[in-house]
């Protein structure tokens, strides 16, 4: 059955008959699941398996942001604490691969939590590179200030993931770290020259430019396009995240319903399939709007459905894995960590 290129959030821990009606209609290619939808584990694996069932496709991607600290949709009492990816940060600062191993053994425990779910796809790793004066919506998430040591904790992420059966989506392509404005609440502008750019923000995201997904960022590139973020910019999409950068995978856009992006939410949706995104991402569980966004989604077809169907294709059975033991490492890991910079 086809798909529209549309992922959508639903709007609490159940499915409402408008909902249910909705996905049979519109037929999304994926879901993604916030903290509204989530209560304990026998709920979250049921809400999982309706969303496919009624979707009619046993394989549709489950989206989730479980990054760990503050960006954490999975929580206590049912799930454990994960650390922000400063800690890996730090920890790769006293010893290189020690903060490369605590960074995968995360990935890994994150994507054990999310299979036993039925969640196939985590929107991590961030490759985002912050800069003094930037906006704290990346901060202590972000795995450093050099590219270099960002891509290796981002590939090692990346690994730990799919070692656990759960797909990576690279963000905030092709760089959220010098935005002095929450993409959330306004529009970000980044002035910096093209040079500059290429020799620390999208230098991070180079060397991951064979991941199977990625997340725009609702950020402007003065210097490529003054005019519109990367989400919209058809100059951005093609000089910059499928050129410079050099990324072919598939390609969201961040939430369209996001106030960085201008007009309505058809103009916003129209926007993103015209710059060349593959795939538009909302994120509310606002029905209307979600009406809105699928009145302006193509079928899921061409260059795009193949590039859907690789990533699919990329995720592969979990591996052994001893959960317990991986825990108990890591907490000594970040406990060494604490302590080196205490």
């Amino acid at each position: 059955m086809s798909t529209r290129a549309f992922i959508t959030g639903v709007s609490g821990t159940e499915l409402t008959a408008a909902e249910r009606e909705f996905i049979r209609g519109e037929r999304p290619w994926g879901f993604i699941l916030f903290k509204r939808n989530i209560d304990n584990p026998a709920q979250v694996a049921s809400l999982v398996g309706e969303l496919r069932d009624i979707a009619g496709a046993p394989e549709a991607p489950i989206l989730i942001d479980q990054e760990g600290g503050r960006v954490q949709r999975l929580g206590p009492p049912h799930w454990p604490v994960y650390p922000p990816g400063a800690v890996f940060s730090a920890l790769y600062d006293t010893d290189s691969a020690l903060g490369l191993t605590a960074a995968r053994l995360s990935a890994r425990l994150i994507a054990a939590d999310l299979a036993d779910l039925g969640i196939t796809v985590d929107c991590l790793p961030l490759a985002d590179v912050p800069v003094p004066g930037a906006d704290a919506v990346i901060g202590n998430r972000a795995y450093g200030t050099e590219p270099g040591k960002v891509a290796a904790i981002a590939r090692v992420v990346t690994d730990g993931l799919e070692q656990g059966g759960v797909l990576p989506v690279l963000k905030h392509i092709p760089g959220h770290g010098r935005a002095t404005a929450d993409s959330h609440l306004k529009l970000p502008t980044v002035d910096t020259p093209r040079d500059e750019l290429e020799r620390t923000d999208f230098a991070a995201f180079k060397p991951l430019a064979d991941l199977p997904m990625a997340m725009t960022a609702h950020v402007v590139f003065s210097a490529f396009d003054p005019a519109h973020p990367a989400t919209t910019s058809a100059t951005m999409i093609a000089q910059v995240i499928r050129g410079l950068i050099g990324f072919q995978g598939l390609l969201m856009s961040d939430d369209v319903s996001m106030n960085a992006l201008a007009g309505g939410i058809t103009e916003r949706t129209r926007a993103i399939f015209a710059a060349g995104c593959d795939m538009a991402l909302h994120c509310n569980g606002n029905i209307e709007e979600m009406r809105d966004v699928a009145g302006q989604t193509p079928e899921l077809k061409g260059r795009a459905l193949e590039r859907a169907n690789a990533a699919l294709a990329a995720r592969k059975p979990p591996q052994p894995f001893d959960r317990a033991a991986a825990r108990a490492e890591l907490d000594a890991l970040i406990a060494r960590a604490n302590t080196a910079s205490a």
